[in-house]
């Protein structure tokens, strides 16, 4: 089908020639999955692995059973521990989940003035009870929160704010944030609603598409909470610098400390982790509750990433179903043109010939498979447990594209290396690696002194070209991102000989560092009168060709001895 442009903007064409007889790396990953706690189906960015765990958690309880980490929390461990520099996370969860809440009262003590929402669902967070002699919360805990108000001046109409952690008490508080000098005056720059943040998403379908519906005024500037609703609001609080009288009482009490009630949602009692996971439990998560994650992070207007993970779903059970549907998230891959999935073929327990059956059915550049599982120490539980490939993949792009770039195979193992990895699950062996990589699944090979290494840097796509490899695959979503960019301020600019050359005096120097960075053997761009002519003008178009001879990798290397009496020589 012929692509157009409807609407004004930048169409980027992808023509590959090169069959055979991204972006910026600062982008980061984005990773589907169960998390401890946070907000459901919301698509967070998060910088730091302690900033992952603040707001995500990072070991799962569960009674009489032990404590576990998703794939979620390890694989963000070991993304961050090789150079990653952002995430996108988006939890998933089965069942009915919401936030809990907590009205702060004001001077009379009982009166709500406004209410605060954990920004975080599920019982979880629920740390309502009687507190101990000392302020401690009976059910707080390192993954809730409680809230306290401090120094409120009935005089000046101020107060503090502290968000606390739910395991503290009076005598030792965890203060996770602090705000001070609130206002409870909507037309005060420290009104309590805008220096905290009362937007609240929710996931809703528009003209057949997932997308998140924000209600509220002011962004969440808190990783931990939101305002609801203020009853009590004191517009011009000060009247020739002294308090209305009728406003005093709004100004929250002091009084203890706020904890939280009324949360939804947790994870179900018999829930599989690790290698025990089945094709509907996967860590307490049905693949159902995937779908509508999925299809938000359809649109590349909204978020951005260069590869994505979603551990625990696998090819082999989840491609067409209703569920999770992989197929479908292969196809949204390539509409977006802007990243790369890394999926999963089989489940644990499966051959590499299982591997292979399921890699023959897809064909595609934008998807990426590895085999086998791999063993590696649980950061949280210290425990060796067993992960799918995917866990480890992302750490491995990053890692790449910190030490290089990202038209650099991210393999080998100068840079492929997986050193949080205790062992596969299996050792492949020479044919074993040469019938999947035949097949585009990616080895991870076992090396005596080197431990498990990435072996392969395939695409799935079935017909040999330069885009059946990775680094070649990533360095178009890396041009075609950054030349876009570049494209998109000449929308609606005159159309003529300034406008063309302003274009050309951006891309080929940028093109010529891909270049000296050893990105690309050759290109030319042309933007002229050649294929811009009067028919194309007319049109409202401005037409640009960008030819491209990426870089290929040495993947084969032969060597030619020969053993004489003399000695070995090569030749």
């Amino acid at each position: 089908m012929a692509e157009i442009l409807l609407s004004p903007g930048v169409l980027s064409r992808e023509i590959d020639s090169s069959f055979i007889a991204e972006q910026p790396p600062q982008i980061g990953a984005a990773i589907v999955g169960p998390t401890v706690k946070g907000p459901v189906g919301i698509p967070v960015t998060v910088t730091s692995y302690t900033d992952y765990v603040s707001r995500f958690g990072e070991t799962e309880v569960i009674a009489g059973s032990g404590s576990y980490s998703y794939f979620t929390s390890i694989a963000a461990y070991n993304y961050f521990q090789n150079g990653g520099e952002t995430l996108l996370v988006t939890r998933v969860v089965s069942g009915a989940y919401s936030p809990a809440s907590c009205s702060v009262v004001g001077q009379d003590g009982s009166t709500t003035v406004f209410n605060v929402f954990t920004i975080s669902e599920g019982t979880m967070q629920n740390s309502l009870s009687t507190p101990t002699a000392t302020g401690a919360l009976p059910s707080g805990s390192i993954n809730n929160i409680r809230i306290q108000i401090v120094s409120p001046n009935t005089q000046s109409g101020t107060f503090n704010l502290y968000v606390r952690r739910g395991d503290d008490d009076n005598n030792a508080p965890a203060i996770l944030e602090t705000y001070t000098g609130l206002s409870m005056d909507p037309l005060d720059d420290n009104y309590v609603a805008k220096r905290i943040g009362d937007y609240k998403f929710t996931q809703v379908v528009v003209d057949g598409e997932d997308s998140l519906q924000i209600t509220g005024t002011y962004p969440n500037k808190s990783r931990y909470i939101r305002i609801g609703t203020v009853s009590k609001p004191t517009p011009q609080y000060l009247v020739g610098g002294v308090a209305v009288a009728a406003y005093t009482g709004s100004i929250p009490n002091a009084g203890t400390t706020g904890s939280f009630a009324g949360g939804l949602g947790t994870i179900v009692s018999d829930a599989k982790f690790y290698d025990s996971i089945t094709s509907t439990n996967i860590q307490g998560v049905s693949p159902t509750n995937y779908t509508s994650s999925f299809n938000l992070l359809k649109s590349a207007n909204d978020y951005q990433f260069n590869v994505l993970v979603a551990p625990g779903l696998n090819y082999n059970e989840h491609k067409l179903s209703t569920s999770a549907n992989l197929a479908g998230v292969i196809k949204n891959t390539e509409d977006r043109g802007d990243n790369v999935f890394v999926l999963e073929l089989t489940k644990y327990s499966s051959s590499a010939n299982d591997a292979i059956a399921e890699a023959n059915n897809i064909d595609s550049s934008y998807a990426a498979a590895y085999y086998p599982w791999v063993q590696t120490l649980d950061p949280a539980t210290k425990q060796y447990v067993f992960c799918p490939p995917s866990v480890m993949i992302p750490s491995v792009f990053a890692y790449n594209d910190s030490v290089a770039y990202p038209w650099f195979a991210p393999a080998g193992i100068n840079r492929g290396g997986l050193s949080t990895v205790i062992r596969a699950a299996s050792k492949l062996s020479q044919t074993t690696r040469d019938n999947l990589y035949q097949a585009k699944v990616n080895p991870l090979a076992t090396f005596p002194g080197q431990g498990v290494v990435v072996y392969g840097q395939k695409t799935l796509q079935t017909k040999a070209s330069a885009l059946d490899r990775l680094n070649v695959r990533r360095l178009l979503i890396q041009l075609k991102r950054q030349i876009g960019q570049i494209a998109n301020t000449l929308v609606f600019q005159q159309n003529d000989a300034s406008t063309r050359n302003s274009f050309l005096a951006q891309v080929n120097p940028y093109l010529e560092g891909v270049q000296q960075q050893q990105g690309l053997y050759a290109f030319k761009v042309v933007m002229d009168d050649s294929i811009n002519n009067a028919a194309v003008i007319d049109r409202n178009e401005l037409v640009g060709q960008i030819y491209l001879q990426p870089t290929k990798t040495a993947e084969f290397i032969y060597l030619n001895f020969n053993i004489t009496p003399t000695g070995a020589t090569f030749g």
